[in-house]
């Protein structure tokens, strides 16, 4: 047996006994393609299934917009798939909703559909949700249920915990573009206090860092549950993904 054999078949049982060539990596689907009633379009949508997929039921949820950024950029399936091997957290299914048209993809909907539009809201509520829940093995619970955007999207994740907390307990908001609705400010500081627990992040002075700060301020005012991180990146990719495995571990952390 040669040396350069020898030291092959050495790294292999090394990363055998360390877990190392287990199959660990979650499944992430092709484009589910879904028309709208509630929107009078179609969308389209891929899943994550952890790996362990078909042994496990009850499973939280995380919904995502701009899901295909968050797939390409933010490479959100893979730290999906780390924290739950590494056991930081418990194996959850994501939804990535692409608010492109899926006939048309340089046509992009999002500054519509994100600015608290009642429309989008009733989609989720009784579109999406009920399909992902008749089609997967996930929790009914509310409080297993969590809702992720950046910029406008995080936008769109503060309007769901105002117009959609019976649906989502967990608003998670990167870096959230509040000026098409600066009354949300106001409906997080004086309205009655809604069940929904916050994550809420932003980078340096060239992120919309103010506007995060006056909303920490508004939800700190009213005693809502909410973590707080923030970088020194600006409003990117790099400021996000970074922020990623903290969110996830806020939400979803495995019980000891």
């Amino acid at each position: 047996m040669t040396s350069i054999v020898r030291l092959f078949l050495t790294a292999v049982v090394i990363n055998l006994f360390s877990g190392h060539l287990l199959a660990t990596d979650g499944t992430l689907s092709e484009n589910i393609r879904i028309d709208s009633a509630k929107l009078g379009y179609a969308l389209q949508y891929r899943v994550y299934t952890p790996s362990g997929y078909e042994d496990v039921f009850n499973l939280p949820t995380l919904y995502v917009t701009d899901g295909q950024w968050y797939l390409s950029e933010g490479e959100l399936h893979r730290v999906l798939d780390k924290e739950i091997e590494k056991g930081n957290i418990e194996p959850v299914i994501a939804i990535f909703v692409d608010n492109r048209n899926p006939d048309n993809l340089r046509e992009n909907r999002r500054n519509h559909q994100f600015f608290c539009v009642a429309e989008y809201v009733d989609f989720f509520r009784h579109e999406l949700v009920p399909t992902i829940s008749n089609n997967y093995k996930v929790s009914a619970k509310r409080s297993d249920r969590v809702i992720l955007g950046v910029s406008f999207g995080g936008l769109n994740a503060g309007c769901f915990g105002i117009m959609a907390n019976d649906v989502f307990e967990g608003i998670a908001m990167q870096s959230p573009a509040m000026h098409p609705v600066p009354s949300l400010y106001e409906a997080y500081a004086k309205e009655a206090k809604r069940p929904i627990k916050v994550f809420l992040s932003a980078g340096d002075e060239n992120d919309i860092t103010r506007r995060s700060l006056k909303l920490k301020r508004a939800l700190e005012k009213q005693g809502y549950p909410v973590m707080f991180k923030k970088n020194s990146h600006s409003h990117n990719w790099s400021n996000w993904r970074p922020m990623l495995d903290d969110l996830l571990v806020y939400f979803f952390q495995k019980e000891p």
